[in-house]
């Protein structure tokens, strides 16, 4: 099986490219959409700030890319930034539209007695449990390193949250073929290779179906 990795110019590929290649997957990784198009699913990453993301990805000709990728039955997975690109806009550094396919916005964590970014170990909670997703394990921890979060979400879009600074996090996301997860699932433990593990399997079945 073939997987796309959207390569803008602003995340760590290489942890994801070996975590796919592990689950013996195919990889390309390319900023060209004619070459992604060769992948039967894509994967969004990022690191970095939102709008300096949404400049690269619209300079490039990606966004209208990945908001075709629905209408043509690609799954798509946006992990970290790649996964907050995927909602309406952002105010971070200055407002900023996004790729509007989850319904929601990015706002900063509100000053208070707790730390910034939420950096670190959290338990995951999940509402509904994704398609993709055979069952949930005991132990859902995953490992967060971000300042921004998804708010003014739809409940049926959020599936696995995580407990922060009095938030429910939006750590699990999506619509349709859309996934998005706001932690490295490749850096994120047993659970987080569980998931991504998931994600794979359910995209082969399909292929098969």
């Amino acid at each position: 099986m073939i997987i796309g990795i959207i390569d803008y110019g602003m995340g760590n590929l290489f942890s994801v490219e070996q975590a796919l290649k592990k689950l013996e997957c195919t990889v390309i990784i390319s900023d060209d959409p004619s070459v992604l198009l060769e992948a039967e699913a894509i994967l969004l990453p990022g690191v970095g700030a939102f709008p300096d993301a949404m400049e690269l990805l619209n300079q490039k000709g990606l966004s209208e890319f990945i908001q075709s990728l629905p209408e043509k039955n690609i799954p798509l997975m946006g992990i970290c930034l790649g996964m907050q690109l995927l909602y309406e806009d952002s105010s971070e550094v200055k407002p900023t539209k996004g790729l509007g396919l989850l319904t929601g916005q990015i706002r900063r964590f509100e000053k208070g007695e707790h730390r910034i970014p939420h950096m670190g170990w959290n338990r995951l909670e999940f509402s509904h449990v994704p398609y993709w997703l055979d069952e949930v394990l005991s132990d859902t921890h995953v490992y967060f390193v971000h300042s921004f979060l998804a708010v003014n979400t739809k409940d049926e879009e959020v599936w696995g949250t995580a407990s922060y600074a009095n938030h429910d996090v939006p750590g699990v996301v999506g619509n349709g073929l859309i996934t998005g997860m706001q932690f490295h699932p490749e850096k994120s433990g047993d659970f987080g290779h569980y998931l991504l593990e998931q994600w794979i399997a359910n995209v082969r079945r399909n292929l098969h179906d």
